[in-house]
């Protein structure tokens, strides 16, 4: 026995679309024909954030020598959703302060 299965592996997702320019090559005039070339159903999508997370995680996660960029991403990515959900309780503390 190994491992329990989480996801699919890198080999069983579906080869991303052929190789074309990334998206900050493109110029302003031929966006619209490289967001053509994209696939957006919902099959598509869900593998395009697969690929990328398994480029993330070939990256930073899965590495000989990890550094801590993996952990202050999660640390900011946090801070950042806490904020947002605490943002009315924080703006309501603000006026109340001030007024």
């Amino acid at each position: 026995g190994g491992r329990a299965k989480m996801g699919l592996s890198y080999s069983e997702l579906p080869p991303p679309p052929k190789k074309d320019l990334p998206l900050w090559d493109v110029k302003l005039a031929e966006l619209p024909k490289w967001m053509a070339r994209r696939d957006v159903s919902p099959t598509g999508v869900y593998f395009m954030f697969k690929r990328a997370e398994m480029k993330f995680h070939n990256k930073y996660v899965h590495v000989k020598r990890g550094g801590i960029a993996p952990f202050a991403m999660m640390l900011t990515g946090y801070c950042i959703m806490s904020y947002i959900w605490s943002y009315d309780h924080i703006k309501h503390d603000m006026v109340r302060k001030h007024h």
